[in-house]
């Protein structure tokens, strides 16, 4: 019996800290979205592209205000922020595609103009 309350007490000891120690930890925040999609701008070449580089410098900016607001303890905030920051990242994706469409449109005008001066 003795053994008992003892083990019982041990066990509640244990849950208090653990509680404590969660509660003075800043608030975790699921960042992987936003650093996938930041991630992803930068391999397809966003920051060569000027209307896209202004996007994905919003989205890292956006990213490091997320973990400041989060370790502050604003929750809501940052996790808002990093919705905010995978949006930016993903239309700077978006931009770099339309960008290298509209390159590739334009060289196969130019090989259509070649084409047509040879068969003059």
């Amino acid at each position: 019996m003795k053994h008992i309350k003892m083990a019982m007490l041990a066990v509640f000891v244990l849950f208090a800290l653990a509680v404590a120690g969660c509660g003075s930890s800043p608030e975790a925040i699921n960042q992987e979205a936003s650093t996938s999609a930041i991630r992803a701008a930068q391999e397809v070449g966003a920051s060569e592209v000027p209307s896209a580089s202004l996007y994905l410098q919003l989205a890292k900016e956006g990213l490091e205000k997320a973990k400041a607001l989060a370790a502050n303890g604003n929750k809501e905030q940052a996790e808002s922020m990093l919705l905010r920051a995978q949006a930016d990242a993903e239309l700077a994706i978006i931009l770099s595609h339309g960008d290298a469409d509209k390159t590739e449109a334009t060289a196969a005008l130019e090989r259509v103009k070649t084409l047509r001066q040879d068969n003059k």
